[in-house]
């Protein structure tokens, strides 16, 4: 499609220089997609020829569009409306075009001139707590935008940033020291993320209970959160990490292997993996060196307390904390770190880091001070900042235990798929194997879909029924059309017919077939269009237009009914690429689709 654009581009630069004499450049030329209540496929707005050319903007349509039809063979006609010139394309060159559709290998790279080595960080997990719902709308993003960019011709590697020290983890620790009596993961029969996230939220029970004592003896409420016993030992263990004592050590890596065998046994489940993984009891020594870096530059200073600090006042960003006091670091003192390891491992070009918009401020600071630095990869850093994801019933808190469990959901949503899918009653056939394998495609991919076909800036609503609708802008609906074109093929394959057959003959197309090879031919630009925006969501809607486009085709014309020899292969070709096509969008978003339903 970027092709034929440019093609347009260069006969309506010609058609300018014929007509008016006049020298209009294709690259300064803007055109369009026609909009549905036109017949068209590519809109020039004339508006800002006018001066140029001393017409009308009617009058200059006019005369572009009749030299064009007269002249131009991929133009078969034009309308004018106001400013407006809507040109249609002739049907020998969207036939020459499937053809070329129909020849490209799958999943072929097309380079789009951006980034060439990228390197793509989410997930980031906590190891005091099991991933829940926000984690998978990250975990899904990075995932599709690292297999876009793939698909653009980029060298892409998936990275996850373990957060697996800190207060936090601390937190998680202490609790199980003091409430865990020996407890495993096997003697529970719970995976073991669950099991840090239970008592990362008994910490905060008890903790809170200290709190509220220490306020009912008289003790203002900030001091009482800094003084409550649990608190204390919790920044003492925090200081023995760092120093390496041997007890501390032990537990947490004890209760951090429990951790990583829940992760890894969800990242299974829910379809995402890493070329890379760092740790941030790996990184943050680094991040240290980084800061004293800063500090012999007099591009940081410490305050009377020791903690050290970096003034970004002139970059509208306040004063912000490297390392505490104590010596212990926080989070953007091992950030510093990690982002230098990735650039020592990848010498990436492009860093993206997909974290929710709650960390905007953290993201922004992290790019000045490594620009403070002087660190040649600091522009490199990208932030893709996404909205949070809520429930009908509120905003998720890890600390009261009332996330949404992904485990648990990816359960519900599987379950909610089977339900719907047995009500339409069209899998007989299927052993009970093939059919709990088509209900977990649906219902993963149903979340999936949900989560990633809204443009991942804005906050949203997730609700579970609606996503696993078989009908609507959901993944089933899109799932269950892909599985509606692979039964056709199996009957045109039963036929005799062949995807592959001569079209040659075919001089004009029905208007439901021009309008599904003119959607096939868009997903080049789609997917280079959600590379440069970040965004799987624009390749939802692709898919979900191809969709819909195809039930449109389906219902209007036959397809194996059709008399005539050489224009049923081309619709069964048609059927086929597109089947191709949804799969490919899907996979992009991490989605499989099934081949039957």
């Amino acid at each position: 499609m970027q092709e034929l654009e440019q093609d347009i581009k260069t006969a309506l630069s010609a058609a300018i220089q014929q007509v008016f004499g006049a020298e209009v450049p294709a690259a300064q030329l803007t055109i369009q997609p026609t909009r549905k209540e036109f017949a068209g496929s590519f809109t020039l707005v004339t508006f800002p020829l006018t001066k140029a050319l001393g017409k009308g903007p009617e009058q200059i349509g006019q005369a572009l569009g009749e030299w064009l039809t007269a002249n131009e063979p991929k133009v078969s006609g034009y309308n004018v409306v106001k400013g407006f010139l809507n040109l249609e394309i002739a049907d020998a060159e969207w036939l020459r075009r499937f053809a070329q559709l129909v020849q490209r290998p799958d999943g072929a790279p097309m380079p789009t001139g951006g980034p060439q080595d990228v390197v793509v960080e989410y997930s980031s997990p906590n190891t005091n707590k099991p991933l829940h719902l926000g984690h998978l709308r990250n975990n899904f993003l990075g995932y599709s935008v690292a297999e876009i960019l793939k698909a653009t011709g980029a060298t892409v590697t998936k990275a996850n940033l373990v957060n697996d020290r800190g207060i936090h983890i601390c937190k998680s620790m202490l609790a199980y020291q003091h409430y865990g009596h020996g407890e495993t993961p096997q003697s529970a029969g719970i995976k073991g993320d669950h099991l840090a996230g239970k008592y990362y939220v008994l910490f905060e029970k008890h903790y809170r209970e200290q709190v509220r004592q220490l306020e009912a003896e008289g003790v203002a409420p900030e001091i009482a959160k800094k003084q409550a016993p649990l608190m204390l030992e919790a920044q003492t263990m925090l200081q023995q990490w760092e120093q390496g004592d041997d007890a501390v050590i032990t537990l947490w890596k004890q209760m951090n292997g429990w951790v990583y065998e829940g992760f890894d046994e969800t990242y299974k489940t829910i379809g995402v993996d890493f070329d890379k993984f760092y740790y941030e009891s790996g990184t943050y020594l680094l991040g240290k060196e980084r800061v004293e870096e800063g500090l012999q530059k007099g591009v940081f200073f410490r305050k009377e307390d020791g903690s050290v600090w970096v003034d970004l006042k002139e970059e509208g960003l306040d004063e912000k904390l490297l390392l505490r006091a104590d010596g212990t670091s926080v989070y953007i003192t091992q950030d510093l770190g990690t982002a230098e390891l990735k650039y020592q491992d990848f010498g990436y070009d492009l860093s993206v880091y997909v974290i929710a918009d709650e960390q905007n401020y953290h993201m922004q600071v992290l790019k000045a001070v490594l620009k403070k630095l002087g660190k040649p990869y600091a522009d490199a850093i990208y932030h893709l900042s996404y909205g949070m994801v809520d429930l009908p019933s509120g905003k998720m808190k890890s600390r009261e235990g009332t996330v949404v469990d992904a485990d648990e959901l990816v359960r519900e949503v599987v379950e909610a798929a089977k339900t719907a899918t047995l009500e339409k009653g069209k899998i007989e056939g299927l052993s009970d194997d093939e059919q709990a394998q088509l209900f977990h495609t649906l219902g993963l991919g149903a979340l999936k879909y949900y989560l990633l076909k809204v443009d991942p800036k804005k906050r949203m609503l997730f609700n579970p029924e609606e996503s696993v609708q078989l009908e609507g802008h959901t993944g089933p609906f899109i799932q269950y059309s892909h599985a509606r074109i692979a039964q056709l093929r199996r009957k045109a394959q039963q036929m005799g017919i062949a995807e592959t057959a001569d079209f040659s003959t075919l001089l004009a197309l029905e208007k439901t077939e021009r309008e599904m090879v003119e959607e096939l031919a868009r997903y080049g630009s789609v997917v280079a269009e959600a590379a440069r925006s970040f965004s799987p969501a624009v390749v939802a809607q692709y898919a979900y237009d191809l969709a819909k486009a195809y039930n449109r085709f389906y219902a209007e014309v036959p397809v194996l009914q059709e008399a005539d020899e050489t224009r049923r292969a081309f619709r069964v070709a048609l059927s086929a690429q597109t089947a191709r096509a949804i799969k490919a969008s899907m996979s992009l978003l991490g989605i499989e689709v099934p081949e039957r339903m």
